[in-house]
């Protein structure tokens, strides 16, 4: 296992709301969970956490389907400069790890990314002290859940969100230590709204926001055309419309399913990098987590007033 450190790096993006400076991040990878008999590999996951500052909130951040723990820096590195724990664990479905397409495993892929993030939650103590000081630094009762497209839907399901086939018994695998949650170009409704590759090989995919009921901010790109739907960009914006908790709604013009860059600071997936779009998302995203767990009632409205003031708004926000 490897403590590095890392010195903040400048983004000459709007400030939207203001984080103050960033600090240096300390981050240890791999922290290694043994894994149990039916996952098999073990349990890989990245440390992440400013150098100074008591009383840290805690992110659980979800890759998206192949990435891992190496991935989604410029989002990940921003909230641990500003204040955040950040957990990023390595998925059953990243790349690295390698299962092959035929392993029974591959169909469960969502159930054991959520059973990971539970047992990330229960060791967390083993965790934190892969960062010398961190346990004594760290607020156990502030924990929110973020991810990014695959991801998302591992957050969502934390926060109340249920999966199943279209006329299936939706299981409720939600975790009550989650308080609220960040979506980022998450994947909306199934059913007549799956493309016919989703439908015959995505049964998960078949999406149940009723009882999504923590609050919730959903970021999502008005180009992000899914070959997952049929719908269209809007499909990424279900998870706020059909769920009672999703309180805010954020919209990127022009933003893609990278949402500017937000997988890697060179990462080939990225079509529509662009460091203004970038820094919205980092700016709001820290913002909403300031207020949402209590940390600063006034990030998010400043943050908000200043996006829409703009001269040229890279972006909107929409609000129950």
């Amino acid at each position: 296992m490897a403590l590095t450190q890392h010195l903040p790096t400048s983004q000459p993006a709007p400030v939207y709301a203001d984080p103050g400076p960033a600090v240096t991040v300390l981050s240890a990878k791999p922290v290694i969970l043994p894994g149990s008999e039916a996952r098999g590999a073990n349990l890989k996951v990245r440390v992440s956490a400013p150098a100074v500052g008591d009383n840290l909130p805690v992110v659980l951040f979800s890759h998206g389907y192949g990435s891992s723990l190496e991935a989604y820096g410029p989002l990940t590195d921003y909230w641990a400069s500003h204040g955040f724990v950040v957990l990023q664990p390595t998925y059953l479905d990243s790349r690295t790890v390698g299962v092959p397409n035929d392993d029974p495993r591959v169909v469960d892929f969502w159930r054991f990314r959520v059973t990971d993030a539970r047992r990330i939650l229960d060791d967390l103590d083993t965790l934190l002290a892969a960062v010398p000081g961190l346990p004594d630094r760290v607020e156990r009762t502030l924990i929110a859940a973020a991810g990014h497209s695959f991801g998302g839907q591992t957050s969502g399901i934390l926060l109340g969100q249920r999966v199943g086939p279209p006329a299936g018994e939706y299981e409720d695998l939600s975790d009550p230590r989650i308080l609220v949650g960040v979506l980022l170009a998450t994947a909306g409704t199934g059913g007549e709204d799956l493309s016919d590759f989703a439908h015959e090989n995505l049964s998960y995919l078949n999406a149940d926001f009723s009882q999504l009921s923590r609050p919730t901010l959903v970021v999502a790109g008005d180009a992000d055309d899914s070959p997952l739907t049929v719908r269209g960009p809007d499909w990424s914006e279900d998870p706020y419309r059909m769920s009672p908790g999703a309180d805010q709604l954020l919209t990127l013009f022009g933003g893609e399913h990278s949402l500017g860059g937000i997988p890697g600071y060179e990462a080939a997936e990225t079509t529509d990098q662009s460091t203004p779009r970038l820094g919205v998302v980092q700016q709001l995203t820290w913002a909403y987590l300031q207020t949402a767990l209590r940390r600063d009632s006034g990030a998010w409205s400043s943050a908000i007033a200043a996006l829409h003031a703009s001269a040229e708004p890279l972006g909107r926000v929409e609000s129950k």
